[in-house]
């Protein structure tokens, strides 16, 4: 009977462990060092390059939005492994792998093998957006790191530029997020640059373009395809390197870059909203932030799931 119920409390206590809850404090005593430690290498990379920010923001989306934020887009295509970084939305196009790789160095040498490439990606999202001027939350942690990838799932997963308002819906409601969610989300957009082959269609073809911009954005973006398709323009073309809310701003004035953006204001669901968030910078802030969490808290491996990976671009 004792080893019957010896081996219950084990079970029960294993079960626990592996539903383990993503928590702020999670490496408080593991790794106390850990978030001034990703800060410093954050505000360098930045300092070298503010677009850095939008693309280490991006990062975590494109991980989270694929089999949840487990760090899979870190993971390098070897001779019998496929990851995810030659999917469509990523090839050419995510970018910041570097300084993931310098920051879990530097981790690593305040405390190694303790905290995961995934919970990385969610602090360097957030010391980004602070770095730029936005707001900062307290970043729940306890995630481990997949040993696997799905490039089609990447493919398949994240919301393409081309995107309609309701395919946007879907895209989020996937990975049980809300249409607010969405759009405070985009709100990302008000940093960082596209390249011209995400926006081209949009300039040659749509009509709810605002015309100096699309007469601007033309010279840098030729209508042949293949001709400039890297070329890059902000995606808001204000206060491109500030967390701000002119992403939103510039949607009430048709001057949305992407034809995914400008959906968001187009006589549809969610044009009330840009308009709130157009008007009230705090509130897209709050908003951002709560969606930012939630985000975060897509499918993540604890417990014994996963593993803690040495080097954030291959499996241990």
């Amino acid at each position: 009977m004792a080893v019957i119920s010896l081996t219950l409390v084990v079970l029960l206590l294993m079960s626990i462990h592996s539903d383990a809850q993503l928590s702020t404090g999670f490496y408080s005593k593991s790794c106390p060092k850990l978030h001034k430690t990703v800060m410093s290498t954050v505000r360098s990379a930045i300092a070298k390059e503010a677009r850095m920010g939008a693309s280490l923001l991006r990062l975590f989306f494109h991980d989270c939005f694929v089999n949840g934020c487990d760090g899979s887009i870190l993971l390098d295509d070897t001779s019998s492994f496929t990851g995810e970084k030659n999917a469509a939305p990523n090839r050419n196009s995510a970018r910041g792998f570097e300084v993931v790789d310098q920051i879990k160095s530097a981790v690593e040498k305040v405390c190694p093998g303790v905290v995961s490439c995934a919970d990385i990606l969610a602090i360097t999202a957030r010391d980004s957006v602070q770095t730029l001027g936005g707001p900062t939350w307290e970043v729940k942690l306890g995630r481990r790191d997949a040993r696997t990838a799905s490039q089609a799932a990447a493919n398949n997963s994240i919301p393409p530029p081309t995107s309609n308002l309701n395919n946007l819906i879907s895209f989020f409601s996937n990975v049980g997020l809300s249409t607010r969610d969405m759009v405070a989300l985009s709100g990302a957009h008000t940093i960082g640059q596209a390249r011209c082959t995400s926006f081209r269609a949009r300039l040659y073809n749509e009509t709810n373009l605002d015309s100096s911009l699309a007469q601007t954005r033309k010279k840098n973006c030729p209508r042949t395809t293949g001709n400039g398709d890297n070329n890059l323009a902000p995606l808001d073309a204000q206060t491109p390197t500030s967390f701000d809310n002119y992403y939103f701003k510039n949607l009430v004035r048709n001057r949305g870059l992407l034809h995914s953006d400008q959906q968001l204001f187009n006589g549809g669901s969610t044009d009330s909203l840009v308009r709130t968030y157009s008007g009230n910078p705090s509130t897209f802030t709050s908003d951002f932030v709560a969606s930012m969490i939630r985000m975060g808290d897509i499918k993540p491996l604890t417990g014994s799931k996963g593993e803690i990976r040495k080097n954030c671009r291959r499996i241990n």
